[in-house]
């Protein structure tokens, strides 16, 4: 991306009320965030490589996700913050917790990123992993169901 027209996309973000802009193009990615009135700062976003299901089928992963949130049977683990929900530790490694995986209260299940801070997020039940409910790299909102416990 070119220098100006990043520094045009910085002037729009700080005079309009939007807060925060992420665009992704060919040759990278840039995410603009505001952090007050009159500030404003542009940092790279860190490039995860989505799972193949997501790349696969994008529009079909968003409908899915609603029948799965009327059917929550079991014991929910929720997103305690806002932020960038993340399977694995660093892009290409195991996740932390699949379907199947036992878990014990207290152990992590996943990381959600939030202020450029990477949080553990942790169990708050014993039990087997039963629905992993959010795609890798997706934003979570405070309180939205991640996981299913059973």
């Amino acid at each position: 991306m070119d220098l100006r027209k990043l520094k045009t996309l910085i002037d729009l973000v700080s005079e309009s009320n939007v807060s925060e802009l992420e665009i992704t193009e060919a040759d990278g990615k840039v995410r603009i965030v505001k952090q007050s009135a009159t500030q404003v700062v542009a940092m790279p976003a860190p490039v995860y490589a989505a799972p193949p299901a997501a790349a696969a089928a994008p529009a079909a992963a968003a409908p899915a996700a609603a029948p799965a949130a009327e059917a929550i049977s079991g014991q929910v683990i929720k997103s305690p913050m806002v932020g960038t929900f993340y399977r694995a530790s660093s892009p290409g490694a195991k996740a932390i917790a699949d379907v199947g995986t036992q878990v014990k209260k207290g152990q992590a299940v996943c990381i959600i990123e939030a202020m450029k801070i990477m949080n553990e997020i942790e169990s708050e039940f014993d039990g087997t992993v039963s629905k992993v409910l959010v795609e890798n790299g997706q934003a979570v909102e405070y309180g939205q169901p991640l996981f299913i416990i059973e």
